[in-house]
């Protein structure tokens, strides 16, 4: 079993103005999806860099994720490989977006 997630942003952020929003993001989403057993964390990475990368989101969120997928276990070809096959299904100026994200994330 692996280990509970903990994540304590949407109540550092919106605790206050937005605390039930704040419950589901923290608790929910990154406390019992992330923890699901059904997917690996490595996978769920990567899903999530696609979904995020699909809807052309190339903020700080989708950063995070990049970190995170690297902090799981994918690899710096791994996510060139990852953001290449996408941008032929969700648009060659995302993955340009996404490229650029990435290589701050691995330092090239």
């Amino acid at each position: 079993m692996s280990e509970k997630i903990v994540q304590t942003a949407g109540r550092n952020q919106l605790g206050e103005f937005a605390p039930e929003f704040a419950h589901f993001n923290d608790d929910i989403l990154f406390g019992e999806n992330w923890t699901n057993q059904d997917i690996d964390v490595k996978t769920r990475c990567i899903i999530t860099v696609v979904a995020l990368m699909s809807q052309g989101i190339t903020d700080s969120s989708l950063k995070y994720h990049i970190e995170n997928a690297k902090n799981n276990g994918v690899s710096q070809k791994e996510m060139a490989a990852i953001i290449t096959h996408v941008a032929f299904y969700a648009g060659w100026p995302k993955a340009w977006a996404v490229f650029n994200l990435a290589k701050e994330v691995y330092g090239e």
